[in-house]
This record gives C-alpha cells, sequence and structure tokens, in this order.
C-alpha cells in the first residue's frame, strides 16, 4: 500500500492529499530515509513524522484491507515507538 494512502486509511491526516503534501516536503521518513508519495509499506517498516515542534515515530503493524476503517481500530495498525 502506498504511503500517502496509508496515513489516510489510518487517521493520521484528515485528507490524502495532505498526506501527499508532506511526501513532497520530506517530512515522512520510511525506514530513515525520505519517502514519496507513492513509496510502497510494508509490515514492520517504520515511519517517521517530524513535525514543526515534535517528532512521531510509528511502527507498521499491519495493512488495512478496506478503505475506511474506524479511528479506534488505528491501533491494530501502527504502534507510536518512543
Amino acid at each position: 500500500m502506498r504511503i500517502d494512502k496509508f496515513l489516510n486509511i489510518v487517521n493520521l491526516t484528515k485528507r490524502r492529499s495532505i498526506a501527499q503534501d508532506m511526501c513532497l516536503n520530506q517530512v515522512v521518513f520510511i525506514n530513515g530515509s525520505v519517502a514519496k508519495p507513492s513509496k510502497e509499506i510494508k509490515i514492520g517498516d517504520i515511519i517517521d513524522l517530524v513535525f514543526f515542534d515534535r517528532q512521531k515515530k510509528l511502527k507498521v503493524l499491519d495493512i488495512p484491507k478496506h478503505k475506511t476503517i474506524p479511528k479506534q481500530d488505528a491501533l491494530k495498525y501502527i504502534e507510536e515507538i518512543i
């Protein structure tokens, strides 16, 4: 699954276009390298999101099979790493 689509489905961004902009502005990293919006993710990948005042590190636990998931189910797909 594409990283921009994944970020949107697991409710880390409100829209896929926002996830695409984040990738194009080089604030999304997969396993330490800058991610393009079309970069495919796999189970076990580490996603780094760099915001203005903080950084969020997430581990991919599973790939969603559906286009939308409930917000409370997001933790089945990602785990925040401290």
